[in-house]
């Protein structure tokens, strides 16, 4: 029994400083509506400017960058310009070796041809020799060419 009253008594120590505690509560909300606070507008306005001016800094960076993207894609190229030297540097390549090899065919042929001629010349010379010791045969060659002489 004496451990129920030690407890109905610290119950009742409890309830007492709840009663206080919530006493003092009700005063304090008393006191906080009845106290208003009144909104100047020299606060509001220093908040609003910071506001703006953070705003501000960050339109300028934002025009900063856009500018910057626009500045590269003025300057920005399809083909870079190494690919633009590569490509003139093969092109002129090719056309100094279709050149080169069209000279070097031409001459080539012209010297077959050379070659041709001489051979040819060699065979008159030849012809000619050998109608000017048998002037008879080069009459009878000549009248054979012209369609003097039936086929043989």
């Amino acid at each position: 029994m004496k451990k129920l009253d030690e407890i109905m008594e610290l119950m009742a120590d409890e309830m007492d400083d709840f009663k206080t505690a919530v006493l003092e509560l009700q005063k304090l909300s008393e006191q906080l509506v009845k106290i208003s606070i009144p909104i100047s507008t020299e606060a509001v306005e220093k908040n609003l400017n910071t506001f703006l001016q953070k705003q501000e800094a960050e339109k300028q960076k934002t025009d900063e960058i856009l500018m910057e993207i626009d500045r590269k894609l003025k300057h920005a190229k399809v083909i870079p310009n190494y690919l633009l030297i590569l490509f003139g540097i093969s092109g002129i390549t090719a056309l100094g070796s279709v050149g080169y090899f069209g000279y070097t065919s031409k001459e080539k042929v012209e010297d077959n041809f050379e070659v041709y001629r001489t051979i040819v010349e060699s065979q008159n010379k030849h012809y000619e020799d050998y109608f000017a010791a048998y002037p008879e045969i080069q009459e009878a060659y000549c009248e054979w060419i012209q369609g003097g002489y039936p086929d043989l």
